[in-house]
């Protein structure tokens, strides 16, 4: 009796400890990076900066015209030498591509943004990238240091230094200009809700469109 409940204990002693690693912000990694230790959310004002950028297979695109537009988009921002806190969001990111399915790629569009250019090239990008994408409709994208620091600052994610940048999620739609920001580790339903609810305003506005159209 007495060893299965010492197991117990230390299971769930090893399970606390997992979680708060998880959280942790190693001194290397994220010098002076502190996260909310829930999330929050916040309505967000959004401008694409209009720079070529480079997605995980050397493809020359443009935020807002290649992936943005006609799409209802979840975006993160990560660096791949990132231990702690960038394989957190990027895991949150798998779970909202699982949970959407077949709508990635089509109605949805995930983004992945760099914020160590210099090191994360497409390559080093397309070899992250496997570890968490499952399916087409997520780019992950990098660039020139310039172009991405453009980017960020027009997304509101700018921080002068990447390793002390916050966990931050923007979800929105690309062409009613609805955006919110999401700040420490998000649960991915939150995510998903938050998708649907902008898919479901999008139906709303093309029948009251076409109600309109058909009035006499």
């Amino acid at each position: 009796m007495n060893r299965f409940v010492s197991s117990g204990v230390l299971t769930l002693c090893l399970l606390s400890f997992g979680i708060q690693q998880a959280q942790a912000h190693s001194a290397d990694e994220h010098a002076g990076h502190t996260a909310p230790p829930r999330s929050s959310q916040e309505h967000a004002q959004v401008k694409f900066a209009n720079v070529p950028l480079f997605d995980q297979d050397g493809k020359s695109v443009r935020l807002e015209p290649d992936l943005v537009q006609g799409k209802i988009v979840v975006m993160s921002f990560i660096y791949t030498s990132c231990t702690t806190v960038c394989p957190v969001v990027s895991s949150i990111m798998g779970k909202v591509q699982k949970q959407l399915g077949a709508r990635v790629g089509d109605e949805v569009q995930l983004v992945s943004i760099s914020i160590d250019p210099q090191r994360d090239d497409p390559k080093r990008l397309q070899e992250y990238a496997r570890s968490f994408q499952q399916g087409p409709g997520w780019s992950w994208l990098t660039g020139s240091p310039q172009s991405i620091n453009e980017t960020l600052k027009g997304l509101g994610s700018f921080s002068g230094d990447f390793k002390s940048h916050q966990p931050l999620i923007l979800v929105g739609d690309g062409d009613s200009r609805h955006w919110a920001r999401y700040y420490g580790f998000t649960d991915p339903a939150l995510l998903s809700k938050e998708v649907e609810k902008l898919s479901g305003l999008r139906t709303h506005a093309r029948h009251t469109a076409i109600a309109m159209e058909h009035q006499p």
